[in-house]
């Protein structure tokens, strides 16, 4: 029998580096062939019952139904979302931990913090945009403004005594209460909570006047008289409570929404992620969504 001599360490490392080559990609498509193969975690930086949370169940029920395999939210809250966002980063980049992430998780927390514990654009694999909402500026019916210039009058008449609740520090429930207090020259003072109900519950307790509140949570509370609605962040009025106008009416230029965004941990691989961007962008595309 013919011998053939021993490959050397570079010849050998070239070899393997090559089969790698040839056989990742199939490996991959079989790992998103068969995927999920076991349950799924969603993960939600925030209390139950805020619009994130609302949305997530949403998402979880869908693919839940596509793939036939439960698809489980977990709400994580705390730090403005830094607490769900760092538990998705050191999660296996397999597909079987997702994250549903807001503005604040996935670009304002860059600017807010000295020492993000992530980096958005590396520790993230981004899988599709979900929605964008508009907020709108309620307030306890107690407070006697009944409009976006009523109630900058009445602020600007006590300067530093009002109060507006959040679910933290850099959300949107924060930032837009601040883009309209730099706007209009009101000063307030922010007391956070860990999440938009739980703070919205307070406001229509009159323990906290006012806040800025994704219209999700907030709908049925405004529709019930629990709080008064003055105004929406947005140009265009909202759908379901058309009569509130929006507060660039009263404050010009004023325009806002908040955006949340499906992602896994970095690393995913393609062909796992086209598979879940594919059904999402289905879901996101129908009427009833």
């Amino acid at each position: 029998m013919q011998k053939f001599p021993a490959p050397t360490k570079p010849a050998l490392v070239t070899a393997l580096l090559s089969l790698m080559a040839l056989l990742t990609p199939a490996s991959a498509q079989d790992s998103a062939a068969n995927y999920p193969s076991r349950n799924v975690t969603l993960v939600v930086p925030f209390a139950p019952g805020g619009g994130t949370d609302i949305l997530a169940r949403m998402i979880a029920r869908r693919l839940e139904t596509a793939w036939g395999k439960s698809f489980v939210v977990e709400n994580r809250p705390g730090a403005g979302g830094v607490v769900g966002a760092q538990t998705v980063t050191r999660a296996a980049p397999d597909g079987h931990t997702l994250f549903l992430g807001s503005a604040t998780n996935m670009a304002v927390n860059v600017a807010l913090y000295k020492k993000l514990p992530y980096e958005p654009a590396k520790d993230f694999t981004p899988l599709a945009l979900a929605a964008a909402t508009p907020f709108v500026l309620v307030v306890n019916p107690s407070l006697p403004v009944k409009s976006v210039a009523e109630f900058i009058a009445y602020a600007k008449e006590r300067p530093g005594q009002l109060s507006y609740a959040t679910s933290g520090p850099g959300v949107p429930h924060h930032l837009f209460i601040e883009m309209l207090s730099s706007m209009t020259g009101i000063k307030m003072t922010m007391v956070p909570y860990k999440g938009s109900l739980p703070a919205l519950n307070d406001v229509a307790a009159g323990h906290v006047p006012l806040m800025m509140v994704d219209i999700g949570p907030a709908l049925g509370t405004i529709q019930g008289g629990g709080v008064r609605a003055l105004g929406i962040s947005t140009a265009e009025r909202f759908g379901a409570i058309k009569d509130v106008p929006p507060i660039g009416d009263t404050v010009k230029g004023f325009d806002a929404a908040g955006w949340f965004m499906v992602a896994g941990p970095g690393g995913l691989p393609q062909p796992i992620a086209t598979k879940i961007h594919g059904e999402l962008d289905k879901f996101f595309a129908e009427d009833e969504t």
